[in-house]
């Protein structure tokens, strides 16, 4: 599902429920991160970890701890860049060599209605009114989680550019769905704050691609280098 969202330098790997990958093991280091965490938090933080490590391995990098940093954000191997998710049922990891992107985000959602109190303290003007005739005009869609999950995955690939939190009042993201396919399409944030330098260019635009299946939203976000 991320996959089809990402270019091809990208290596991802997702798990369901049923996948082994929910029984995976912890690295020592990462059990100290989840000692006082219920066991569905831990079960989430150990497959989401294992599909990482498969990506890794993808890309020919020895499986190792995946250890947090700064705000949680995880540390990735020297070289890499990459993102992670997880939800009731499926975790998903992405990851890339440095050389082939700047940064990049993933998020996953269930594909719910977005409870009203989230709402009214994540959108944008500008942002409910375009969701109202999204909606209005595609009803079968929760286009509201699907902007939640955007600025999440907006907020990812940020992260690493900066250091610094960028609040949900701070990117304007549209939707467009695809034409004939409402369950499919593109995202873009204009931020309202000044973006991080890229090879000597502030990055006021963050680019990305959004999909509805099976009951779940993904979404994904990529800095390029050009």
């Amino acid at each position: 599902m991320i996959e089809e969202l990402l270019p091809e330098s990208v290596v991802t790997v997702e798990a369901h429920g049923d996948d082994a990958l929910w029984d995976a093991p912890l690295y020592p280091g990462e059990e100290a991160l989840v000692a006082r965490a219920v066991a569905k938090r831990r079960r989430e933080f150990a497959a989401v970890r294992a599909c990482a490590r498969r990506a890794m391995e993808k890309l020919g990098v020895p499986a190792q701890p995946l250890l947090s940093g700064e705000r949680g954000a995880p540390r990735w191997p020297d070289g890499l860049i990459g993102s992670m998710t997880h939800c009731d049922g499926y975790c998903a990891a992405a990851l890339a060599r440095a050389g082939e992107l700047v940064s990049l985000g993933i998020d996953a959602e269930p594909h719910g209605p977005l409870p009203d109190d989230v709402a009214g303290s994540v959108f944008l003007p500008a942002e409910a009114e375009r969701l109202a005739r999204l909606a209005g005009e595609r009803p079968a869609v929760h286009w509201e989680r699907i902007l939640f999950s955007a600025k999440e995955s907006v907020y990812k690939a940020w992260f690493p550019l900066t250091g610094a939190w960028l609040d949900f009042s701070e990117a304007d993201i549209t939707l467009w769905p695809s034409p004939g396919d409402e369950r499919h399409g593109t995202l873009r944030a204009e931020l309202l704050v000044p973006g991080p330098w890229v090879a000597g260019r502030r990055l006021q635009v963050f680019d990305g691609r959004w999909l509805v299946r099976d009951e779940l939203i993904a979404t994904a976000v990529v800095v390029p280098h050009a």
